[in-house]
């Protein structure tokens, strides 16, 4: 064993720095004898770790290897199974119970009191020993265990090596000694454990001859025991004094524990006096409302700016004081109690005092301003209020203190503003109204007359009674349609241009009061009453004007505002409404006058509503104006699509007499006065896609209409009235260059091309009809198969009936023929449109082209003949040149 435990320290514990202490060799209970080691080990270095490891011989050589290690301290249970009876089975309780049978109990036993002395020694917990003998269980000695105390440097080497059965390992000259020993035997040792039971026998006899070395020396060890007996008695000495000094540290231990006590309970007043001192300096310093500032609050002069500064400062001393956040216990304080009561009757006193002041300011302010309405009406202007909120703007800090302490005070004064104000600006907007309605009439004898008696004003009069009127026929009856014309156009033109530039500017003027007013009164409104102004409200005026279509509203503008805004904005909303509600009511009556004055005021309305409305949602996206002009945008769209609606109605209701000639029709006489206007009214508008619609609406009725007009025709020819016209729309189309009436344009051009060359072509066939009817069927025999050079032989087409036609077309009847032409054509068109000579022109040219044409078929049909026309293409040149100019 001793053999086996020096190469399991040699090669397994020495390389991990462990020293084994105790082994046993056993195997586990109830199964097939496989033996292993048990080995208690401690590490050599601080701190001692001690650890039970199981060691087994290895299956390929006769080597040993570690194969499982637990530490002592997990170490629960060491049961011996028998404390009387020699039993080799024992059982180690770690994380799981472990059960062993030991080669002998004297192994076990060995083994079980090493790990007692071990958990003594280093662990010092309690593990349980069950059934193990008490004789195995005795304490160490204690000399033992004080020469090695638990936190003491020491060598693991010291006092304890037979307790614990340590091992030593061999020196440099024993391992000689025992090389030299075996070199002896010839390294022949087949027997491991007889070897070393014979060393075992040799270490005897020299332990032997040792004790019997010492017992020799016995005056050597009689010296050694009096010298031991002289330092027991020295140690003696040292305790005795060792005590008394301890005696006097335990009377200075109890002087300075009282010292220390006494110190604690000073410190604890001290600390105690300095909390004392903090928390009253906090309610003095906190609470404590200067004199001046009572008396300001008390007596102070709301009236001047001395005063009011005086009394703003005294009350945010107040609110501090009534705000101040006091500490656990302080409002139980009678002191505080008190004050807070006080400040409590000043607030509630300067509260009222401030409010009674505020209304009697607003009730002042309404009777200062009724004074100068009558200078203000007689200009179209409106009243400054500038004044009246730099002087109450004064009073803002305090509002915003009334607001904070008494809301009930707060919000009544509110109310009063609102009902001051809103009956003063009710009498001033409606005088600044009347004003600009008999500025738009002249007089208000006018204004009877146009905004009572439903009147349909002076230019939508003048349009209906052109519809009215039929179309004038050609030659002596051109002169009475074109003075009805030039009446029309004078009314619609001269007289109305300088009353729609009058509108316009009141309309303008009216717009660019009301502006400043409505943003001043809200910006006013916010700071005074310390509102937070609206930043987000929509911006959809523009849009859902644009959204409507035919002057039907797709929704009303206030439902498209976006609901979720919070109080205080809701607030300045509610309080602009009921203070400006008169604005929108006379802003619409003002619209309705000026439709009714002249439909296309609505042109004007529209763009100047469009551009204030947009200014104002730069300026401020939020403001009254901008909602309230939205919403009359909504009007004034309607009245501009009501406005395009009415044109196209008068354009579909049209009749033309069946005795007068056409001309160019009233419709599109009026679309291009419309066009004209309103391209000089939108030139930099906002609000371009409304007119662009509205174009498009007008265009295609008149294109429609004038079909219409053309089919019913019956003095004119069709051709006629569609050339003309189209004539018209295109040049008044390229005059104005309408971007969005591009396609139109070249439609227009495109009809009144095809019926111009329609008109010539059908015109053509009169002055040389036989001639035409003669090659008419020249070319359907062509046409039916027979060849151009075999048409002579047909009896109705030979040379001799083509040389019949031919002579009853001299030059001279040809130029009578063109002449009778010329004069059916002069009687078909208009003066106005001055298209004789482009349209006699288109004839020469479509009429030379027909003489080609005659003469190559001659040439093909008839080649060889002879036959010719009996006059020449300089004929032709010469006649129609000579007619031109004889009309």
């Amino acid at each position: 064993m001793t053999a086996i435990k020096h190469a399991l320290q040699r090669d397994i514990f020495t390389p991990n720095d462990e020293r084994l202490l105790s082994i046993v060799n056993v195997c586990k209970a109830g199964k097939k004898k496989r033996n292993c080691f048990l080995c208690a080990t401690v590490t050599t270095e601080r701190p001692v770790q001690v650890n039970v490891v199981k060691v087994k011989k290895s299956d390929k050589g006769d080597f040993y290897k570690r194969q499982t290690a637990w530490a002592l301290r997990d170490l629960a249970v060491v049961d011996a199974k028998d404390a009387v009876k020699e039993n080799p089975e024992f059982d180690l309780h770690f994380d799981k119970v472990y059960k062993w049978v030991a080669s002998s109990t004297a192994e076990k036993n060995t083994f079980i009191s090493c790990i007692w002395k071990l958990n003594q020694r280093y662990l010092r917990k309690k593990i349980d020993f069950v059934n193990v003998s008490a004789q195995l269980l005795e304490e160490l000695p204690k000399v033992a265990e004080e020469s090695v105390p638990s936190g003491e440097n020491q060598s693991v080497t010291g006092g304890d090596e037979e307790a614990v059965d340590e091992y030593q390992e061999l020196n440099a000259r024993e391992e000689q000694d025992i090389e030299i020993m075996m070199e002896g035997c010839e390294y022949a040792i087949s027997n491991a454990e007889a070897f070393a039971e014979k060393l075992s026998r040799e270490l005897q006899v020299l332990d032997g001859a040792n004790i019997q070395s010492i017992m020799a020396s016995e005056k050597q060890v009689n010296i050694l025991m009096t010298l031991l007996d002289e330092a027991l008695k020295e140690v003696d000495q040292i305790e005795l004094k060792l005590s008394s000094y301890e005696e006097m540290l335990q009377s200075v231990k109890e002087q300075m524990d009282q010292i220390s006590e006494s110190n604690h309970l000073i410190h604890l007043s001290n600390t105690n006096n300095v909390k004392l001192l903090s928390e009253i300096e906090f309610i003095v310093n906190h609470m404590d409302l200067a004199k001046g500032h009572i008396k300001a609050l008390q007596e102070g002069d709301l009236a001047s700016s001395r005063g009011i500064e005086a009394c703003t400062n005294a009350a945010d001393a107040l609110l501090q004081c009534m705000n101040v956040a006091l500490r656990p216990g302080h409002d139980m304080l009678y002191a505080v109690k008190q004050q807070q009561q006080q400040f409590s009757d000043l607030r509630e006193q300067f509260a009222r005092r401030l409010a009674s002041h505020l209304n009697n300011v607003f009730v002042q302010q309404g009777h200062d301003q009724s004074s100068t309405l009558a200078q203000h009406s007689i200009e179209l202007t409106l009243p400054n209020h500038h004044p009246f909120h730099r002087d109450l703007l004064r009073y803002a800090k305090l509002m915003e203190w009334l607001k904070s302490t008494d809301y009930g005070k707060y919000e009544g004064l509110t109310k009063n503003y609102m009902d001051y104000l809103s009956r003063l600006y009710e009498r001033e907007i409606k005088d600044f109204f009347e004003v600009a309605k008999i500025k738009m009439t002249g007089t208000t004898k006018e204004g009877k007359k146009f905004g009572l008696h439903g009147s349909s004003g002076k230019l939508t009069g003048s349009t209906s009674s052109l519809n009215k009127l039929s179309v004038q026929s050609s030659g002596n009856r051109r002169s009475q349609s074109s003075s009805l014309l030039d009446m029309g156009n004078m009314s619609a033109s001269d007289l109305d241009v300088a009353d729609r530039t009058k509108f316009d500017k009141i309309f303008e003027q009216v717009l660019s009061e009301l502006e400043p007013l409505c943003l001043a009164e809200q910006d006013f409104i916010s700071k005074f009453f310390k509102l937070q102004q609206h930043q987000s409200m929509g911006t959809l005026a523009m849009n859902e004007a644009e959204e409507m279509d035919g002057g039907t509203l797709s929704r009303s503008y206030n439902s498209a505002v976006p609901q979720a805004i919070s109080s205080e904005k809701d607030m300045i909303r509610q309080m602009m409404i009921k203070i400006f509600r008169s604005i929108e009511p006379e802003l619409n009556n003002l619209i309705a006058l000026g439709d009714k004055i002249d439909s296309f005021n609505s042109l004007y309305m529209l763009v100047k509503m469009s551009h204030h409305v947009w200014t104002a949602q730069n300026v401020d996206p939020a403001s009254f104006l901008s909602t309230t002009l939205g919403n009359v945008l909504v009007t004034v769209k309607r009245n501009f699509d009501k406005c395009i609606s009415n044109q196209i109605k008068q354009m579909e209701e049209v009749k033309i007499s069946k005795k007068t000639k056409v001309g160019i029709l009233t419709f599109v006489a009026e679309f291009e006065e419309f066009a004209a206007l309103a391209e000089s009214i939108f030139k930099n508008a906002e609000r371009r896609g409304d007119l662009d619609k509205a174009y498009i609406k007008l265009i295609r009725s008149v294109f429609i209409n004038v079909e219409k007009v053309a089919n019913e025709s019956q003095k004119t020819p069709r051709d006629v009235v569609m050339m003309e016209n189209f004539h018209h729309i295109f040049a008044t189309l390229s005059r104005l260059k309408i971007s969005c009436l591009e396609a139109e344009k070249k439609e227009a051009k495109q009809k009144y091309t095809d019926h111009l060359q329609s008109y010539v072509i059908y015109s053509l066939g009169q002055p040389l009809e036989k001639l035409n009817h003669f090659f008419e069927g020249v070319e359907a025999r062509v046409a039916q198969g027979i060849r151009e050079e075999e048409v002579s032989y047909q009896l109705a087409f030979n040379k001799q009936e083509l040389r019949k036609v031919i002579k009853e077309y001299p030059g001279k009847e040809v130029k009578k023929g063109l002449d009778n032409l010329y004069k059916k054509v002069d009687k078909h068109l208009c003066e106005e449109e001055n298209l004789l000579q482009v349209v006699w022109h288109s004839m020469q040219d479509e009429f030379i082209r027909q003489y080609k044409h005659f003469e190559g078929l001659i040439a093909r049909c008839y080649p060889g003949s002879g036959v010719t026309m009996e006059f020449t293409i300089q004929d032709i040149l010469d006649y129609c040149s000579s007619i031109a100019q004889s009309h």
